[in-house]
């Protein structure tokens, strides 16, 4: 019962919860103290030792209750039993002795043997499906049932015939049986691993490419990069563990022993909290970028002291309020459909955004500001007003531009974003998650 109890601590990892080795040793602790009589205890049991949270704990159950959900099968049901099919001789394998007693009990537990010595929860792909039930089906005897299933057929007599006929009908029901078992497993073991792949592909796909039904994976992913950002940025950094002695200090805490240094006092900086003015450029090439660049500012609360936003595309309007009025990602949604937003959609012109930007907003740059601009920079054949954005320069404490097309296009067409480099501390392509992160994880740290 330990390999089975392995196996539950597998699949509760690849389905996200964190187990350590010491947890797993407390829970079969507590499954030798409990025992695996009772189901209802035993549950209660290991969900006390291995789900830590309310979000593992509903994991936990769902993957309790699917990896015992054969010992749900073994029923009085007989909808779902192998039927008896007549009567044994000593020429008959283990298997047809077993379809033929109706031996529901003994057929279950000689398919869950079978699954792990083909290690069943090894399966990843569904491709896989048909493959592991063949490694079942004759791991349980398989040959031995159908060279039974011959020898009949080719007796000629009606019993014999009658006994044939049974075993093929037993061996279907069987069939479906590990069918049955395998799609269980599979839900069991390579769900997580599927969605880990599809999150592993999202990291890299360029946003302009992603379908609207993936948006929910891609918002998981984002939270997933924000907690970690959040860890790294938000705590003090203590330089103590990097030897960085404060030597006035120590000195003056320890004038009482005569200038003998008992007490060492170190250096500690308070993390660097940047006030950010975001430009996101929300026309139909960059929308899908600017919206999970908004969604990393305002998901990293604990970091950021403060961050205003600004949306443009024929004119530029201040977009904060909707944040603070209404959840994150409720507040994208509007954004994108302009609800409460005097926002024109037209052509796109960078030029009168930095004018409208100039006019009504100036006063908030000041030395201590990171100006965030995320667009493609092009203008249509507009006025750049690359002076306005110079000016941003000289008062602001840097600009960041993150485009979303490749360098290799910058300055081609309509695109002035060459004209803006030199106003710019930073340009990056930004058009996957990946460079979304790796763009907030330089916006946060220290300069």
């Amino acid at each position: 019962m330990e390999q089975v109890l392995q196996d539950l601590i597998t699949a509760l990892r690849r389905s996200g919860v964190r187990i350590s080795l010491s947890e797993s040793m407390d829970a079969v602790s507590a499954a030798k103290l409990i025992g695996y009589d009772d189901r209802t205890m035993l549950k209660d049991s290991l969900a006390a030792t291995l789900a830590k949270s309310q979000p593992e704990k509903e994991i936990f159950k769902a993957c309790f209750d699917l990896f015992f959900s054969l010992d749900d099968s073994l029923d009085t049901d007989n909808g779902g039993r192998i039927p008896s099919s007549g009567a044994t001789d000593g020429e008959d394998s283990p298997l047809t002795r077993m379809v033929l007693a109706g031996d529901n009990a003994g057929v279950s537990m000689a398919m869950r043997e079978a699954g792990e010595h083909v290690r069943i929860e090894g399966i990843r792909f569904f491709t896989q499906k048909s493959l592991y039930a063949q490694k079942i089906m004759k791991h349980m005897g398989l040959e031995g049932l159908d060279g039974d299933i011959r020898r009949l057929q080719e007796d000629k007599a009606l019993s014999s015939q009658q006994k044939a006929r049974a075993l093929q009908q037993a061996r279907a029901q069987l069939h479906e049986k590990v069918r049955d078992f395998v799609e269980r497993q599979y839900t069991l073991f390579a769900h997580a691993a599927t969605e880990e792949m599809m999150l592993k592909y999202l990291r890299d796909a360029r946003l302009s490419h992603v379908e609207q039904q993936d948006f929910d994976r891609i918002h998981v992913l984002v939270r997933k990069m924000v907690k970690r950002l959040n860890d790294v940025h938000s705590r003090r950094k203590k330089r103590s563990k990097r030897g960085w002695l404060d030597f006035k200090r120590t000195l003056r805490d320890n004038l009482a022993y005569q200038g003998l240094l008992f007490e060492q006092r170190w250096k500690a900086r308070k993390v660097d909290r940047p006030d950010i003015l975001a430009l996101c450029d929300v026309s139909r090439s960059v929308q899908t970028v600017a919206r999970f660049m908004l969604l990393f500012l305002y998901s990293i609360n604990e970091a950021v002291a403060r961050t205003r936003s600004f949306i443009f595309c024929s004119n530029l309007v201040e977009a904060s309020h909707t944040f603070e009025e209404h959840p994150v990602e409720e507040a994208l949604v509007r954004l994108q459909r302009g609800q409460g937003l005097e926002i024109q959609f037209g052509r796109t012109d960078y030029g009168q955004a930095f004018r409208d930007f100039k006019e009504r907003w100036l006063k908030l740059v000041t030395n201590k500001t990171t100006l965030l601009i995320l667009g493609d920079a092009r203008n249509n054949y507009n006025d750049p007003e690359t002076g306005i954005l110079r000016l941003l320069h000289e008062r602001s404490k840097r600009v960041i531009w993150l485009n979303p097309e490749p360098p290799s296009f910058w300055g081609t067409g309509d695109s002035e974003m060459k004209r803006y480099l030199p106003y710019c501390s930073l340009v990056r392509e930004c058009s996957t998650v990946n460079h979304l992160e790796r763009a907030v994880d330089f916006l946060l740290k220290p300069r």
